[in-house]
């Protein structure tokens, strides 16, 4: 198949996610990302100059095999003036590399990737994440986040009433060990389609 059929086909079963990335850009003035466990999702760099995808996936690493053509097809639809840098790193996120500091973290279903890679983010950086592995519900718990946002299902970020995601219809704790165990998000009362988190100053 194609390499770009193969990218536009995937795009039409997961959803144009452009316009989510757009609004965390616009907001928060993203213009260095890590995009850990993206598979083929290139939408980032239409919107962001500087992107680093990172997969263990065998159809991934193949298809970033032809960066030429995948930078080609960027140049036609990025929104930014300047050249866009692309750059793939086949491998597992839960390892370390020499990566330097981002302004955001992009986590869409696969798995604890705020965890795993928070340690690239810089100090005030942006993670954006939803909560189908829990990595939404890990965030909000762990002390070196600060939770400042959520994204709708028409990519408006609303940074007001936070206090009224990740409770339970009935009052109880959020159990953190049983969402690692699961790998899956908790039945909160009011969800969002996606959340923000900013990292705290160390």
């Amino acid at each position: 198949m194609n390499l770009i059929q193969e990218f536009i086909d995937y795009k039409q079963s997961i959803g144009d996610r452009t316009a989510l990335y757009k609004s965390v850009v616009d907001v928060f003035n993203i213009q260095r990302a890590l995009y850990p466990g993206s598979h083929i999702d290139i939408m980032p760099s239409f919107v962001i100059p500087n992107v680093i995808y990172m997969d263990s996936f065998k159809g991934t690493i193949k298809f970033f095999k032809d960066m030429e053509l995948i930078r080609q097809y960027v140049e036609k639809h990025k929104t930014y003036k300047g050249d866009s840098e692309i750059v793939f790193i086949a491998g597992d996120y839960n390892l370390k590399y020499d990566i330097d500091p981002v302004d955001l973290i992009i986590s869409q279903y696969a798995g604890f990737v705020g965890q795993a890679t928070k340690v690239y983010l810089k100090d005030g950086g942006i993670l954006l994440c939803n909560d189908s592995h829990g990595d939404a519900t890990l965030a909000y718990c762990d002390p070196d986040y600060e939770f400042v946002g959520v994204v709708n299902s028409s990519n408006v970020i609303n940074t007001e009433n936070l206090e009224q995601y990740f409770k339970f219809a009935r009052s109880r704790a959020i159990d953190v060990d049983k969402v690692i165990q699961t790998k899956k998000g908790l039945k909160y009362k009011i969800k969002a389609d996606n959340y923000i988190f900013r990292k705290k100053c160390s």
